[in-house]
């Protein structure tokens, strides 16, 4: 298959993806031409398209996105899909959705968002931003919050992270969604929000923060392991005031939301859905409603996603020993599980609606996860048009497939796009 724009005799191809591929091959946004090669394993005829397509020299992204989570995308990666894939008022899908990037991106383009998470954690993350209240609504909220009454439970365990002081207005503000949840059925924007961004600051390496120097936001390292951080540096938690640490990422986050995202946003926040359900079974979606699928799933088990957001968790009244977040350590094991995911994606796409997969090299370069997703979806019954490879300067690439610093993480995006057939 030469998706190239063009068919052998000269003449236009007439493939649904033809104007996409032209626009790849036509791509020098950043001062380079794109290289069409040949797809990993040589019985396989998907081409592959290498260029920079999304950089750090480009716009920056929406403060919005400022909310951390483990292995989380750029935001330029689904914006360089949305915007060349689908129209205004479509839907866009994400079955691991994460802290939402995709959706969030969606939103700012007019496409309606649907996502979903195994875990409620990425619920708590998203909602908030695809309604974000004015600073003034938070400020007065924030100075009514009862955080200075008996804490009703004692985490002293957390106290290898917080100051007790500090450990005692959380677990009152813990408290108090808890309360208001139970009262209300839900938290109402303005509480919705606060408790988004406090969920943000818990741990960290900086005063920004609500701890004592530890990993960084998106990976809460055990009990144990902080005993051994501050043994090792010498340290003891500082007193944090959290309101106002809650206040200043506050105003990081909507002074410098511009305008127009902010009405984007707020023309299809109301269509929005967001669900807590497995990626292989979600029978609220409909049937043929959505036009394009942009997400990236568990990397094998790369990112133990589970153990990483305990503390988050906790703070959330999650127990997040009870949610059964994939850890699929063989490589036939992990193809069965998208198998399943996209007989489900097959189900809720239109005809020739497409999805886009991001996956990377893992095992220290020595895996290329494109070429497990190429089968498994295959026997879904959704079809590999092409991958798209985002090779940019950081990755120190001589070519796609000779990464030279791959001893940790992955260097490169990796995107397989997917089609239903008509």
């Amino acid at each position: 298959m030469a998706l190239s724009g063009r068919s052998v005799d000269g003449t236009e191809n007439l493939s649904p993806l033809s104007d996409f591929v032209r626009q790849l091959h036509e791509f020098r946004e950043f001062g380079k031409a794109t290289v069409e090669t040949a797809f990993p394993e040589p019985d396989v005829e998907v081409p592959v398209f290498v260029n920079e397509f999304w950089t750090s020299k480009q716009r920056a992204a929406s403060p919005l996105h400022e909310i951390s989570y483990r292995a989380c995308f750029k935001p330029q990666l689904p914006r360089f899909f949305i915007e060349r894939l689908t129209e205004p008022g479509e839907v866009v899908y994400d079955p691991f959705m994460g802290r939402g990037t995709t959706l969030l991106e969606s939103a700012m383009l007019g496409r309606v968002p649907l996502g979903c998470d195994i875990n409620p954690l990425s619920r708590v993350l998203l909602s908030p931003r695809l309604n974000p209240p004015e600073i003034d609504e938070v400020v007065k909220r924030l100075e009514a919050l009862p955080l200075d009454g008996k804490p009703d439970e004692w985490p002293e365990d957390l106290l290898v992270f917080y100051h007790p002081e500090t450990l005692r207005e959380l677990v009152a503000l813990r408290s108090y969604f808890r309360e208001r949840e139970a009262e209300a059925g839900a938290l109402d924007p303005v509480d919705d929000w606060i408790r988004m961004v406090a969920t943000n600051r818990l741990t960290g390496h900086s005063s920004g923060f609500f701890s004592v120097y530890t990993l960084p936001p998106n990976q809460a390292t055990s009990v144990a392991s902080q005993r051994k951080i501050n043994e090792k540096r010498d340290q003891v938690p500082p007193r944090r005031e959290v309101v106002p640490i809650i206040l200043k990422k506050t105003r990081n986050l909507l002074n410098r939301l511009a305008q127009e995202d902010r009405e984007a946003i707020q023309s299809v926040a109301s269509r929005a859905r967001l669900l807590t359900a497995c990626a292989d079974d979600t029978p609220e979606i409909a049937e043929e409603s959505v036009a394009l699928v942009v997400t990236s799933p568990p990397f094998l088990d790369v990112v133990d996603y589970q153990r990483d957001n305990w503390l988050r968790c906790w703070f959330n009244g999650i127990d997040a020993s009870e949610i059964s977040i994939w850890q699929l350590n063989r490589e036939d094991r992990w193809m069965n599980a998208m198998t399943g995911v996209f007989q489900e994606l097959r189900r809720v796409l239109k005809p020739g609606g497409l999805v886009a997969f991001e996956v990377g090299e893992v095992r220290g370069g020595e895996l290329l996860m494109e070429t497990l997703v190429v089968p498994a979806a295959g026997k879904a019954g959704l079809q590999a048009e092409m991958v798209v490879v985002n090779d940019q300067e950081f990755t120190k690439t001589a070519n796609c497939w000779g990464v030279d610093n791959r001893k940790k993480g992955t260097n490169t995006n990796r995107i397989i796009l997917l089609r239903k057939l008509d």
